[in-house]
């Protein structure tokens, strides 16, 4: 397909990739509807947004506060159209995550977590929330040992989630990960199944449901679907290989 899909291609990815999660549901014995598509749209330009968007799509992950504000003003008011932060929050730019996404789902530090608090608490809320009592957070948790990825080590996991929960204009969800990229995803297995155990560990230690697990991309989402994921991040199964648009300031 060249660079990225063609327009006509986003939209026979999609119905691909629903085929697929369709079939895992079914083998789970778990209904479609338990599960989120979120296209990643980063680096990818409005357009192609827009194309998956009339060809069905609600959910769109973008990983940079910068980026998304560079293309933001043509696709924000898609109606019905949910937007995530799944890429890691800088401490200083956490108030501009609050006020341009309608989810963050990548915490993984408390300090992000108050100013993304703070900003909800002075009002500032991305177009689509100004009704909303509360901002929906994941935490981000790390769940092998590589240095190159971000997410809250697990021994801290508890620590963290019960200051969010304590902080009222926060709403936690559940948990992400970002597992090693592994040619085969059987082997991406037990990282989803540690994520979905921990999840359980962290929920009865609040006493309260995280219904969110946010894991599995383009290559292994299937897997993760078997192992439990309520959301799963496709990025080139669904619009091709990334373009460059800005870099992060």
């Amino acid at each position: 397909m060249g660079e990225a899909a063609s327009m006509s291609g986003i939209a026979e990815n999609l119905a691909r990739i629903e085929e697929s999660i369709v079939a895992a549901a079914k083998r789970t014995g778990r209904a479609r509807s338990e599960i989120t598509l979120i296209g990643v749209s980063k680096t990818q330009r409005a357009e192609a947004v827009r194309e998956a968007y009339d060809a069905g799509l609600r959910h769109f992950g973008e990983n940079r506060v910068q980026e998304w504000e560079g293309k933001r003003e043509t696709i924000a008011s898609l109606p019905g159209a949910v937007w995530h932060l799944i890429g890691h929050v800088q401490s200083n730019k956490a108030a501009r995550a609050a006020r341009t996404f309608h989810c963050v789902d990548a915490v993984d530090d408390v300090a992000v977590a108050e100013r993304l608090r703070r900003t909800w608490a002075e009002g500032m809320r991305p177009a689509g929330c100004e009704g909303a009592t509360k901002l929906r957070v994941l935490v981000e948790v790390r769940v092998a040992e590589e240095e190159t990825k971000s997410g809250v080590e697990i021994a801290e996991l508890g620590a963290l989630a019960e200051g969010i929960v304590g902080m009222a204009e926060l709403e936690l969800a559940g948990l992400m990960c970002v597992p090693p990229f592994l040619e085969d995803a059987e082997l991406v297995r037990p990282y989803f199944a540690k994520l979905r155990d921990e999840r359980d560990k962290l929920s009865a230690r609040l006493g309260r449901k995280l219904p969110v697990l946010s894991m599995g991309m383009s290559h292994d989402f299937v897997v993760a679907i078997e192992e439990g994921a309520t959301e799963v991040r496709v990025g080139t199964a669904l619009f091709g290989a990334r373009q460059k648009l800005v870099a992060e300031n």
